[in-house]
């Protein structure tokens, strides 16, 4: 088993540290903030609590999962001796190039760095260091240690041999990798995202309430959750960057972010992670119901 190290202690972040940890690698787990790494730590915990109650691993297991995890709050001495660096920071470009730049500088030569981001060019963050060919996306969804599903994301320059290693290292965390090429939203968000905008244009619109055009979704197309809940449940700041993002790079019309998706990030009202968004959740219980600025 290799050292990994994961960039960002955030909900993307400690769900990679987890599945790797789980699978017996060991983990350093970075974040400016020791406040967020206590609460990454803190969400591993209650995850692995979960799984002894549905029997998946025992209490052991859990304790050597726990043991394999790492908390850094500075990237040198976490990268030094790592394999691969999965970065899950937030999606700013900006932000992702100062890392990249970075972490060519701090990691082994032979690393492989690879960035979870959901839209933002690989060849671009590639672009920042100077080995290009061992740069690659390794797009996880959210709940990681739930979902099967990683984009592995090609940049220009990415090598065979970097592509190959990543769908391995994928494959035995138990997901299934799909290699992608790299364009804008790459294809899981390409096709997600403007679902998305459109449900929440028809809102806008008033063709129909936020429950009618989530039931639509659920019962007629045998969606798990309805476009507007989902949207909540990744962000609405996201789905606004993500829209951006394929706007930008496509110059499409039909990328354009809804109008009341931007009022509503301006307001910070961005769903799940700040209590309202096209809901009002209750943070004590699994309880949701329509926001009232959207009841009829």
């Amino acid at each position: 088993m290799k050292k990994v190290a994961v960039i960002g202690a955030g909900t993307m972040g400690n769900g990679i540290a987890h599945v790797f940890a789980m699978k017996g690698h060991e983990v350093m787990l970075v974040d400016v903030s020791e406040e967020a790494l206590s609460r990454a730590l803190q969400t591993i915990r209650r995850n692995l609590d979960r799984m002894i109650k549905k029997e998946l691993i025992t209490p052991q297991e859990k304790s050597d999962t726990l043991h394999r995890i790492a908390t850094f709050t500075e990237l040198e001495p976490a990268v030094r001796d790592v394999a691969l660096v999965v970065e899950a920071a937030s999606e700013r470009i900006d932000l992702k190039l100062r890392i990249f730049e970075q972490l060519d500088a701090l990691a082994p030569a032979d690393a492989i760095l690879a960035s979870n981001t959901s839209s933002i060019s690989i060849t671009r963050i590639a672009a920042a260091t100077q080995r290009p060919q061992q740069v690659i996306g390794m797009h996880f969804m959210n709940p990681v240690p739930v979902m099967k599903l990683v984009e592995v994301i090609r940049g220009y320059l990415t090598s065979d041999a970097t592509t190959q290693t990543i769908m391995d290292w994928a494959s035995q965390l138990g997901k299934t990798p799909v290699e992608v090429n790299d364009y804008p939203g790459f294809v899981a968000n390409r096709i997600l995202m403007p679902m998305i905008n459109e449900a929440i244009y028809a809102l806008y619109e008033g063709v129909a309430g936020v429950e009618e055009i989530d039931t639509v979704m659920k019962l007629g197309m045998a969606h798990p959750m309805g476009p507007l809940h989902l949207a909540d449940f990744i962000g609405l700041d996201v789905c606004l960057a993500i829209l951006q993002v394929l706007h930008d790079g496509f110059g499409h019309p039909k990328y354009a972010p809804c109008p009341l998706l931007v009022n509503m990030v301006t307001a910070g009202k961005l769903g799940v992670k700040t209590g309202e968004g096209f809901y009002k959740y209750h943070p004590e219980s699994k309880a949701k119901e329509i926001s009232p600025r959207f009841a009829r």
